[in-house]
């Protein structure tokens, strides 16, 4: 198919169908949005179908557009691959701005390490964070109004590439002069018998409710929030139990007036992720972007950092 079909439409369709606009596909090709439109109508003819249908939330695929897009992706991917060499981005020297989306834990224990590897390693780049909208994250990628966003929550859009970070457990936290709770670790009568608190949301974290349930203890949730960064000032005064990601709790209980405690039971980690777009869509500066971001925030290089 590649042989006589012209490589800039190839990239204006798998841009279309990764951003679902016009606008954010033309400012990613450096073209006119009227461009964009008659590359559309080539890409059309080309295949005899609409491809592409006007939504009140954007372009909608059709079910042809839908059916092109994984093979055409995958060749665009290669040959980008082969060309990426032509184009490179100096930190060391290179002045950028980058715009990422975090939630409350990402800015609390995330964020803190990508600023503290900046200084050394790419000083022009600054950031700017925006609060995390799991829902309307690949679209804001998309219309490329972010460079990329760490979520929980295993997103499977083929419009957003994924990049593995880690996996966190989850702690139990309670205040540093909790009556009941005073050692190391809680059994399941203790945690039957005391009232708890529970992040509601669509956080990606959804472990911790699930085992409260799965123990027929959910009517010992007193209390619902919807962040995380709010339970350590909730815990502290209180004789509530939280459950909390273990990188996130470890911040808090240097921070604050509270207890970690070792629990009784396995909960299912949340996979960490960092998101962007396509490697054939990102710029060589987003490209370096989500390299760093891998480099400093993977697993191995949390580890590292947590030994003594």
């Amino acid at each position: 198919m590649m042989r006589d079909f012209d490589l800039n439409l190839v990239r204006t369709f798998v841009l279309l169908y990764e951003t679902r606009s016009v606008t954010a596909t033309a400012e990613s090709l450096h073209v006119t949005q009227p461009t964009v439109s008659y590359s559309l109508q080539k890409l059309r003819r080309r295949f005899s179908d609409e491809l592409f249908r006007r939504t009140g939330g954007g372009l909608a695929p059709t079910t042809t557009a839908q059916a092109l897009y994984p093979s055409l992706h995958h060749a665009l991917a290669e040959i980008e691959s082969t060309l990426s060499g032509a184009h490179t981005f100096d930190p060391a020297t290179a002045r950028a701005r980058f715009t990422l989306c975090l939630s409350d834990l990402g800015e609390v224990s995330l964020l803190p390490r990508l600023m503290a590897a900046l200084p050394s390693r790419a000083p022009g780049v600054t950031l700017t964070v925006r609060p995390l909208d799991v829902d309307s994250a690949v679209d804001q990628l998309g219309r490329g109004e972010i460079d990329a966003f760490v979520a929980s929550p295993l997103i499977s859009s083929q419009r957003v590439a994924r990049i593995p970070l880690f996996a966190e457990g989850y702690v139990g936290m309670v205040a540093a002069g909790h009556p009941r709770l005073r050692g190391a670790s809680a059994t399941l009568a203790d945690l039957t018998r005391e009232q708890h608190i529970a992040v509601f949301g669509p956080t990606g974290h959804h472990g911790p409710r699930r085992a409260l349930e799965a123990r027929g203890l959910l009517d010992r949730v007193v209390l619902e929030v919807t962040r995380f960064s709010t339970l350590p000032y909730l815990v502290q005064d209180s004789e509530l139990v939280a459950m909390v990601p273990r990188l996130v709790a470890d911040v808090f209980a240097a921070d604050h007036r509270v207890r970690l405690l070792e629990l009784p039971f396995d909960i299912e980690p949340a996979q960490v992720s960092v998101y962007a777009r396509h490697g054939h869509a990102r710029t060589p500066a987003q490209h370096w972007l989500t390299g760093f971001m891998h480099e400093v925030l993977s697993e191995p290089a949390i580890r590292e950092s947590l030994r003594p």
